[in-house]
């Protein structure tokens, strides 16, 4: 971890520097400017055909009631994410990534119930590798469908890397695992050097084959 001088301003370009050697940016709190770089010892990945969709939330998905977009506003999500008590994302952060939005580097994935934003995730691609940020939920399973649909993009658009940064309880339950600084740099660099889009896909696909390409249910 490390800090950002205090007479330099972060810029887009320096942020996907910053992201291609393994680092992230992050504040202490929403009112705090300064801005740190972060290079975890253990770093939470998603190895892609690994994703585990609970049985509940499968017949969640069958279910339906819900829309699933993606970038169709990403500033929502990126203020859904940051509209809690303790957050890192202050102001210049929240700048950023809509800058990077902006110039087709961070994308979000979207829910929507009764054309309400209900939940969704926003991250940044670089190369094959997706790297998550942050994600948020205002309904049951909001953000476990926006982490479903996410996850069949990222597969349906050449991915190799998913970078959530640090593992927790709930990431494991999806079957996120951690890998150590060296293994991570490894995966990075592979990323870094093949191609994917984000956009590819094409608009969210029907539940039924997000399901059918996702199979493993637990």
């Amino acid at each position: 971890m490390s800090s950002r001088p205090d007479d330099s301003r972060l810029t887009p370009e320096l942020l996907l520097h910053g992201y291609a050697q393994g680092v992230f940016p992050m504040a202490e709190s929403r009112n705090d400017p300064e801005i740190f770089w972060v290079d975890p010892r253990l770093r939470g990945v998603l190895p892609l055909d690994r994703l585990r969709i609970s049985r509940s939330l499968a017949r969640r998905m069958r279910r339906g009631g819900f829309e699933v977009a993606v970038n169709r506003d990403f500033e929502a999500v990126l203020a859904g994410c940051a509209d809690r008590t303790e957050t890192w994302i202050n102001d210049e952060i929240a700048e950023l990534y809509m800058s990077l939005h902006n110039l087709g580097f961070a994308h979000s994935v979207e829910i929507r119930q009764q054309g309400q934003l209900v939940g969704g995730i926003y991250g940044v691609t670089l190369g094959a590798a997706f790297f998550g940020e942050s994600m948020f939920s205002r309904a049951t399973d909001a953000s476990k469908l926006a982490m479903v649909w996410l996850v069949d993009r990222l597969k349906l658009g050449g991915f190799r890397l998913f970078d959530a940064q640090f593992l927790t309880p709930h990431l494991a339950s999806l079957g996120f695992v951690e890998l150590s600084r060296a293994e991570y740099r490894a995966e990075l660099q592979t990323a870094l050097e093949s191609q994917a889009s984000f956009l590819a896909p094409g608009p969210p696909a029907p539940a039924q084959d997000v399901l059918q390409r996702n199979a493993q249910t637990s």
